[in-house]
């Protein structure tokens, strides 16, 4: 069986996460109850020029793990699969687990300053998504 469509579709996906700045507009929207903000929070956020957040919103969009919608002038952004939010918690628990004592303290101290993201345990988001793919 060809596995290499599968493995492409994951690289795809890391290769859309794999810049700070979506990292920290993925976390924002993680951290929303609702998993989305307006554009004018994630400028605030991520204090990047306008221009290259719109580039790297169109990344994330391209990738389909964000979607926007628009009400008047406003513009939100919203995560398409809550599971981003999971796939976010285990890349900062595998932080967590990698800090050598001597870069320890001052990398906890930013992971402090991060956005709070949502509970649920990896595991058992993995486990219902094929309980799901099951029936």
């Amino acid at each position: 069986m060809d596995t290499r469509p599968v493995y492409e579709i994951k690289a795809t996906l890391f290769k859309a996460l794999a810049h700070p700045a979506r990292l920290q507009v993925l976390e924002l929207l993680a951290a929303d109850p609702n998993n989305s903000a307006p554009v004018g929070q994630l400028l605030e956020f991520t204090k990047i020029e306008p221009s290259a957040l719109s580039q790297h919103l169109a990344v994330l969009k391209r990738a389909e793990v964000v979607e926007s919608t628009r009400s008047g002038n406003i513009v939100h952004y919203k995560l398409t699969e809550p599971l981003i939010a999971e796939l976010l918690i285990v890349a900062r628990a595998f932080l967590l687990m990698r800090l050598t004592n001597d870069a320890a303290e001052s990398h906890i101290d930013a992971l402090r300053h991060l956005p709070a993201l949502p509970g649920g345990t990896a595991q058992a988001v993995l486990d219902a998504a094929v309980k799901e793919f099951e029936s």
